[in-house]
């Protein structure tokens, strides 16, 4: 597919304007989509219900400067009224918790407002066919969140794959550890009480919320789908209902083997998503922790290191991703605003009517976030039957 990418976006034809769905309480993952969006330059953050509550909504809209008749506390009214504005929102960003998706989506999606959706996008791969049905007819984009796939250097290690650097993938090894629930279950803990409750966060926690992200990064660099998978899950922190921790082999397409581990009770890891891919030739290495260097070892020659920036071996279609410099960071802030740029050429393209050139966008879309949902339940599928081989 890296082929058929244009090596440059095409510039804005004007500002789109997005609302918010979700946000209210100093929410992380809605803040990671606004700062996407405004360091993106092709979107103006103007309307949202950041929460239920009125109050909580009012003073959450008073926080994002929005005007006060664009801040709602129920979504339904605020879909119908910006519908009917002239100068009406463009799209929306739903960052609530999981079990709200698929009614927040659907509110948006029959009001004819394109969709940017954090994942996983669904509780269950009934609500996935169910919304990609309602996509289609009214022709929305529909996004999906996975803003790991956006850094410059994970493009790099993808281009480099399909064009044959390592040779045919034979191996892979990816994980993604942190600690923020090694402790003890504590249900006043808002953020927290509702990843752990089945009928709002969905049938697993840990492998749902942080596995999503690893099985698409992995997917997205390597090419390959998983066709297979068997998973063990645990719970290695303290006391919880659910997994805070999982253990997975996989086979993909190819028949290559692979392994991923996923944790949020490994004490000393914050965000440890690390992507290992060797091929007959040799293989390459990314850590999302040192982003901007990518590591390719190729069978008896020396260890390279690439650097993110313009020219010295960065491949042009991840070029056009870079944002400074090199000796100027970037981060993930960097990759939300490129996920952004993208949602907003497809939204802008849709809405005046004008086709993108073909593969010139590698947007996750509804389908990706149906794999994610497809994936999290294989694996909770697996684990319930003792670890037996299920396919996606």
């Amino acid at each position: 597919m890296y082929d058929k990418l244009s090596s440059r976006y095409p510039a804005a034809g004007r500002r789109l304007r997005l609302g918010f769905v979700g946000g209210g309480c100093g929410s992380l993952v809605a803040q990671w989509h606004a700062n996407g969006a405004r360091l993106s330059g092709r979107w103006d953050i103007v309307a949202g219900a950041l929460s239920s509550d009125p109050e909580t909504a009012r003073q959450s809209g008073k926080d994002w400067l929005l005007a006060e008749e664009r801040s709602y506390s129920d979504f339904a009214v605020m879909a119908s009224e910006e519908a009917a504005r002239p100068d009406g929102i463009d799209a929306v960003a739903i960052c609530t918790p999981n079990f709200l998706h698929r009614p927040v989506a659907e509110a948006f999606m029959a009001a004819g407002i394109d969709i940017v959706c954090d994942k996983p996008v669904a509780m269950t791969r009934e609500d996935c066919a169910a919304m990609a049905e309602m996509a289609e007819e009214t022709g929305v984009v529909f996004a999906v969140t996975y803003p790991y796939a956006y850094h410059p250097m994970v493009v790099q290690a993808a281009c480099m794959i399909a064009d044959g650097a390592i040779g045919p993938v034979r191996q892979v090894m990816v994980e993604y550890a942190q600690d923020g629930r090694a402790g003890a279950f504590d249900p006043s803990i808002k953020q927290l009480a509702w990843r752990l409750d089945p009928a709002k966060g969905g049938r697993t926690a840990t492998t749902g919320d942080i596995g999503t992200h690893a099985v698409h990064l992995m997917e997205f660099v390597t090419g390959q789908r998983i066709a297979k998978l068997r998973a063990d899950f645990h719970v290695c922190g303290g006391e919880k209902p659910m997994e805070d921790t999982s253990f997975i082999n996989f086979r993909l397409e190819n028949g290559a083997p692979g392994v991923m581990w996923l944790s949020q009770a490994a004490i000393g890891n914050t965000t440890g998503l690390r992507l290992r891919v060797y091929g007959e030739k040799g293989g390459i290495e990314w850590d999302h922790e040192m982003p901007e260097h990518l590591h390719v070892n190729m069978r008896n020659a020396p260890r390279q290191t690439i650097t993110r920036g313009a020219g010295a071996g960065m491949h042009p279609l991840a070029e056009r991703m870079i944002r400074l410099p090199r000796g100027h960071g970037e981060a993930l802030s960097d990759a939300w605003a490129n996920l952004y740029t993208e949602a907003a050429i497809a939204i802008e393209a849709r809405r005046d009517g004008h086709a993108l050139e073909e593969g010139l966008l590698n947007l996750p879309m509804l389908a990706e976030g149906a794999r994610g949902v497809d994936f999290f339940h294989a694996a909770a599928d697996s684990n319930d039957s003792g670890g037996a081989w299920t396919s996606l």
